[in-house]
């Protein structure tokens, strides 16, 4: 990066963790520590539940799978929407009146501790996990840009999250979030617009998706009724929509986010607010995702995208053979060059003829291609066992620092910066609050101070910053990011829903028998999981299903009691 995106980086980050701490300052207790003294607007609440959601992940992994999938991604979405409505009409009174700190709280009112207890475990193993993931994506950033090794940069980016996170609490992280969006859409606007700014003169924005259509990157809507498709309009509508009701309606680091409202109505607006922004969001991220590949129809783009492997094999036995597969890729980069040119002319004559040669002929392009980065994976492998083949996350990384201008680029590597510090800072302090409240308040120090409460939470929340740390050193091993963290969270809330949704609406069950309705459900998901059943989304689905029908038989054969509400 030149010195002036080296400033832009750095007097970025500088001013929200400068606006964060300002706007957290004076916190005197747990109260304001975790949930904010339960007094922000809705507009705020809604951003900081928007970036909790949108980590660095989001802004790297998203158009790398656009660009390599398609579109077919933003179903996932599609539940979303159907979520926040059933989030405002239940979860969120029912929090605000208790004035709980986390979500478990209320569990433990409905059924038994050893509930409470179980549920907020789940959480923090699931959690904690897919925080070290959300610490690993942009270390990915610094490992390019400083051609370092990805393990000191995640301990770079790591340190540097945990820090902001220990001092300022709820307060900061929400203050914080409200100027990382800002932030984060006015770069995306400009990054969408430099996209369609370097395509060739005689091509334009609806040229590009042609293109980009006519190669099966734009199939954004799948009706078909698939259990093994991962991205499909029913996959999105129901097993999204109970992935983002547990997300949303039981995971603390939401819970978290909507409890600082002042009210029921802020908190409610706010989610809402998250519902309608969502979906368009997502999807233009995924559009710049699809608007690069297009660019790419016109330039020879990188056959491998991760600068550090290539780098390795640039210095190794290897790098004649490396050069010569190269030239190989250049070639067949001109003619597939040709061929667009032919295929954009044909599409504006609407010549369908040419059309379909246009496409046979890139196929075959893109096929040939394909045998070629086989070709360098081996070679990357013979000279190193360790080398991380899949470089989806780098795609979009890799297009930025090679064609933005000066400036900009800064731009663009600071809103993933700032995703991370969001999501991650948020993820750690859930995981604090759920320890402190849930397991040390509740049965370790059950008369401390506010005080003392308060230096729990922050040696709580280094404790989970440092071993979230060190699961973002394996996360290089899980391929695509944004697909392992949700496989991950599928695993777990299902189970976590259909705990909480038996507390609100099926009050036969008692403690006991949702206890084990529980542990048997997660029997039945990571069974059906390490199978390969079905498509991940559904697990979600059968998790919560489960849990209630396990539940239910097993109150009616043991014929348990059912505490009174």
């Amino acid at each position: 990066m030149s010195t002036i995106d080296w400033i832009v980086l750095f007097l970025t980050l500088l001013l929200i963790v400068v606006y964060g701490i300002y706007k957290s300052r004076g916190i005197k207790n747990i109260d304001g520590y975790i949930v904010g003294d339960r007094e922000l607007p809705w507009y705020n609440v809604g951003l900081s539940v928007m970036a909790t959601q949108a980590s660095a992940i989001t802004f790297l992994s998203a158009p790398g799978l656009a660009y390599s999938s398609g579109m077919s991604f933003v179903q996932f979405y599609f539940g979303l929407p159907l979520a926040m409505i059933v989030l405002c009409i239940t979860f969120v009174p029912i929090f605000h009146r208790l004035r709980v700190y986390t979500a478990y709280e209320f569990l433990e009112k409905r059924f038994d501790v050893n509930t409470r207890v179980l549920t907020a475990l789940l959480f923090l193993i699931q959690r904690g996990v897919s925080t070290g993931i959300t610490i690993f994506a942009p270390s990915i950033i610094l490992s390019s840009i400083l051609h370092l090794d990805v393990t000191y940069t995640t301990l770079i980016i790591g340190t540097m999250v945990i820090f902001y996170t220990v001092w300022g609490g709820t307060k900061a992280v929400s203050y914080s979030q409200l100027l990382q969006m800002g932030i984060i859409f006015t770069a995306l606007l400009a990054a969408g617009v430099m996209v369609v700014h370097y395509l060739p003169t005689d091509i334009g924005f609806k040229e590009a998706l042609h293109i980009a259509g006519k190669s099966g990157k734009t199939n954004a809507i799948d009706w078909s009724f698939d259990l093994n498709n991962q991205y499909t309009v029913w996959t999105g509508l129901i097993g999204g929509f109970f992935l983002q009701l547990s997300y949303f309606g039981t995971d603390q680091s939401q819970v978290g986010r909507y409890l600082t409202g002042s009210s029921i109505r802020d908190s409610r607006l706010g989610l809402l607010m998250n519902g309608l922004l969502k979906v368009p969001m997502q999807f233009c991220i995924l559009l710049i995702g699809i608007l690069v590949f297009a660019y790419y129809q016109f330039h020879t783009p990188p056959l491998f995208f991760n600068n550090v492997e290539v780098a390795k094999i640039e210095n190794s036995i290897y790098s004649d053979e490396y050069e010569e597969i190269i030239v190989r890729h250049e070639a067949i980069g001109e003619e597939k060059k040709a061929w667009v040119e032919k295929l954009v002319a044909a599409i504006k004559a609407d010549d369908s003829k040419t059309v379909n040669a246009a496409r046979q002929a890139l196929q075959e392009k893109n096929e040939q291609n394909q045998v070629l980065r086989k070709e360098v994976e081996a070679l990357l492998q013979k000279n190193n066992v360790d080398a991380e083949l899949n470089d989806n996350n780098y795609i979009f990384l890799s297009f930025v620092t090679s064609t933005f201008p000066k400036g900009l680029i800064g731009l663009l590597i600071a809103i993933i910066f700032l995703a991370s510090m969001g999501a991650t800072a948020s993820a750690i302090n859930s995981l604090s609050s759920t320890t402190v409240v849930d397991i040390y308040k509740r049965f370790i120090n059950k008369k401390g101070s506010d005080g003392g409460y308060l230096r729990a939470s922050r040696l709580f929340t280094l404790v989970w910053g440092i071993l979230a740390l060190a699961v973002a050193l394996y996360a290089n091993q899980l391929g695509n990011l944004l697909e392992a963290v949700n496989i991950l969270g599928s695993l777990f809330y299902g189970t976590i829903l259909g705990i909480f949704l038996v507390a609100f609406y099926v009050k036969r069950i008692g403690g006991k028998a949702v206890f084990w309705a529980a542990v048997l459900s997660e029997v039945v998901v990571f069974g059906i999981w390490k199978a390969d059943i079905m498509a991940y989304l559904w697990l979600n689905l059968i998790g919560c299903v489960c849990v209630i029908l396990f539940g239910l038989i097993l109150q009616t054969m043991f014929k348990l009691k059912v505490p009174s509400v």
